[in-house]
This record gives C-alpha cells, sequence and structure tokens, in this order.
C-alpha cells in the first residue's frame, strides 16, 4: 500500500490533500453513543457546546479544562511525530530518577529567578533546568498564579543574566515580536529556536486583557518562554495557541494561520511583584535591533525545563 499511496499524494492539486483529510474525519469518529462531548478551540468554553448549525463535532483527542498547553503531553503518552515513530525523550542524566513527562521554556527575570507557565510546572515532582552555558541544575517552585499561567522558580543567582522588562512606550498594534525557546525537543533542535512576527491584537481569546495575540509561530515546548521586543526587552511570556483543527471543525475547513498568545508584561510584572521579586525595567528607544541581534540578547538568559513525574 505504501508503495502507490506516496506517488498518489504528491501528484494531488495544491489544497486538495487538507480538504480530503477533513471530510474523512467523520469516518473515524466514534458512535455517538459513546461520543465525548464536542470541544470549542476557546479554553474557556465548557465541554458539550453544541456546534454550529450543519457541522460535525469535534471528534479528536479530548483534554478535560483546556486543550494540551505548549510543552504538555497527554498522561502516558508521547509526542506526535510525522517521521513515524516519536524520539524518546531520556533524561539527560541516567542516573536521574523519575519519569520526564514534558519539557517547556523559561528565563532569567531577576538574579536567581525564572519565570515560566504555570502549566509547566503543575504537577511535576521535580524541575531541571539547563542555561546557555549547558549547566544544568535542579529548580525549586516558589510560587504559582493558574489564573495568569505563570510560574516562579529558584535557581543560583550566577545561572544567567536577567532580562529587562518593558516600561514604556505603551505595546502597541502592529509591532514586531521575537520569540525564543525550545520547541519540540527530541523531534527538532535540542538547542533554542527564535521566531518572529507581529502583535495582531492587545487583547487574547474572547478579549483576554491578560494577554496578547501575535503571529510569532510557536510550538509545544515554547510555553514559558520570553515575547521580546525589538529593543531586546521582554514584553510578554509565551503561553498558548489556537486549536486550528478544532477551528477547521468549526468552520467547516477554514483553518487559522499563526494565531498565537502571550501573556502580558505587565501581568508577569504583577505577579513578580507580589512575590518580592524586583524585575529590572527599561523604556524601549532607539532603533530596532536586528533579530539576530535580539536573540543574542535573550540566548544567555533563556533556559530550558524539564518536568519529572
Amino acid at each position: 500500500m505504501r508503495r502507490w499511496l506516496r506517488p498518489a499524494l504528491s501528484v494531488l492539486p495544491p489544497g486538495l490533500l487538507p480538504r480530503l483529510l477533513l471530510a474523512l474525519l467523520p469516518l473515524c469518529a466514534t458512535p455517538a453513543t459513546s461520543q465525548p462531548a464536542a470541544r470549542s478551540p476557546f479554553d474557556d468554553e465548557p465541554p458539550g457546546a453544541a456546534p454550529a448549525p450543519g457541522k460535525t463535532p469535534y471528534a479528536g483527542p479530548q483534554y478535560p479544562g483546556k486543550p494540551p498547553p505548549l510543552g504538555a503531553r497527554g498522561e502516558g503518552s508521547a509526542p506526535e511525530s510525522p517521521f513515524g515513530a516519536a524520539p524518546r525523550l531520556a533524561p539527560s542524566n541516567p542516573r536521574e530518577t523519575g519519569r520526564l513527562a514534558s519539557s517547556g521554556t523559561g528565563f532569567v527575570a531577576a538574579p536567581g529567578r525564572i519565570v515560566t507557565n504555570n502549566h509547566v510546572v503543575e504537577g511535576c515532582g521535580r524541575m531541571m533546568a539547563r542555561n546557555a552555558r549547558n549547566v544544568k541544575q535542579q529548580a525549586t517552585v516558589l510560587a504559582t498564579d493558574p489564573q495568569r499561567d505563570l510560574a516562579l522558580l529558584s535557581l543560583p543567582d550566577d545561572f544567567g543574566p536577567p532580562l529587562a522588562f518593558r516600561d514604556a512606550p505603551a505595546v502597541r498594534r502592529g509591532e514586531t515580536v521575537v520569540t525564543y525557546g525550545f520547541p519540540l525537543t527530541g523531534l527538532l533542535s535540542s538547542g533554542p529556536s527564535l521566531t518572529a512576527g507581529d502583535v495582531s491584537a492587545l487583547t487574547g481569546l474572547r478579549d483576554n486583557p491578560r494577554n496578547y495575540t501575535i503571529t510569532a509561530p510557536v510550538q509545544p515546548g515554547n510555553s514559558g518562554g520570553p515575547l521580546l521586543d525589538s529593543q531586546g526587552s521582554v514584553i510578554g511570556v509565551v503561553v498558548t495557541k489556537l486549536n486550528a483543527a478544532r477551528v477547521a471543525q468549526m468552520t467547516g475547513g477554514d483553518i487559522p494561520q499563526n494565531v498565537n498568545f502571550a501573556v502580558k508584561g505587565s501581568e508577569v510584572l504583577n505577579f513578580l511583584r507580589a512575590n518580592n521579586v524586583r524585575p529590572r525595567t527599561a523604556a524601549s528607544t532607539g532603533p530596532d535591533l536586528r533579530n539576530s541581534d535580539v536573540g543574542d540578547i535573550a540566548n544567555p538568559s533563556t533556559v530550558f525545563l524539564e518536568c519529572y513525574k
């Protein structure tokens, strides 16, 4: 079957393959008597919401409460790979105990203090951090804020230099932004990746005032990484992305592109100050830097995080 399937797919007209796959999805759904409740692409919409008239309910994997966050995996499952069997994500030190459950990104916000997402550390028995010098240390979770989806970790003061948070001017739509983090570790590069885009909206899903909407591409593993402006100052923390498969189900096949979200820098600053952390702030003025220069600023301060259960 494989001998004729691959040549057949290669000659399909552009755009036809996604439509064929969407047409076949209902055939793979479980019977109505046992089919899980339809899900929304929005985190805050409860399970069981009725689909739009004439639309097929989403019948794919179900996750309680919200879609799987960036960097998280379903309980007991491995990340899916487009190349067949997913590579194993083994601990870098074989003597480390516990099961490596997921990975994410964080960054140094003050000496010895790391910011990441709450969902990166949630349920973890132990957190390990690796910096740009390839030094690996166990991190201690000091505080979490599930509403903002933020967490604060403790590491040695010399683990990395703190990044500055932007305090002026106000962020505007259309500004260039850069993300820096560790997406799809074990499948892509084990080192950090940089992506660039724009601030497309000053609120998030359903006008969430705590988030920005951004076009910079992000993947599982980017969670908790810094969102930087073109002067290298932090304006947010990468948190999640719109579930394109669910939107396609609700809209009859339309697939959204580059719709991702970050916690606003002002929310991060409030969280840090509430936990007695005094981060460095700076005004973003002067000429814009190249994206590569922004990456050079972020690199020594961005850390790879591993969650062991």
